[in-house]
């Protein structure tokens, strides 16, 4: 069994515009809200919710050369969190790409690999030495915070049903993590 009380829950990106109908929509990345929330509503130590914070001109933006639409802008719907997921069992909120000139995939630490989140030291305060990652999109943000959390010595777990990817074929990116030391867990694990 797993010790929840050393344990956080980290939801990543969890997002109206990674949804369905959102600007950088993940495809079926709603089917997600059910398993997530009955994640959260186990007796983890904390329910981390990363959250994509963009300034209006971000550098990850089309507009400024970068590879994506203009999404999560801050303080917008778009970067809010939808209202299927549960926001009680949420303990802690960690922002991310918040600096215009530097993205950040991983909860952890930003594109440059150098600056911090403030994740691993919210961590380390908790008492945390587990952490279980689910969200949007597996293949991105979610792969980059799990590969970060072994990174920075956390038992890493990914619950793939509680996650979804830009690739409809997951395969590639649950062998990656596995081979890095990420466990893959049942919903019905915990």
């Amino acid at each position: 069994m797993i010790d929840l009380s050393r344990s956080a829950l980290i939801l990543v990106d969890i997002q109206n515009d990674f949804l369905p109908g959102g600007a950088l929509a993940v495809p079926n990345g709603d089917s997600i809200l059910e398993a997530v929330n009955a994640l959260s509503r186990h007796a983890f130590r904390a329910v981390i919710a990363t959250q994509d914070w963009h300034p209006s001109h971000h550098c990850s933006f089309s507009s400024q050369g970068g590879p994506w639409p203009i999404h999560c802008v801050a303080g917008t719907q778009g970067a809010d969190f939808p209202e299927a997921l549960t926001p009680e069992p949420i303990t802690h909120i960690i922002r991310k790409g918040v600096l215009q000139e530097r993205d950040s995939y991983s909860g952890f630490l930003d594109n440059d690999r150098a600056t911090s989140t403030g994740l691993d030291g919210l961590l380390k305060g908790l008492g945390i030495d587990r952490v279980v990652v689910c969200g949007l999109a597996l293949d991105y943000c979610v792969m980059a915070t799990a590969l970060d959390a072994i990174s920075c010595g956390y038992q890493t777990d990914v619950v793939p049903e509680a996650c979804r990817g830009i690739s409809s074929n997951p395969t590639a990116t649950l062998e990656k993590l596995e081979k890095q030391g990420v466990r893959l867990k049942n919903l019905n694990t915990f």
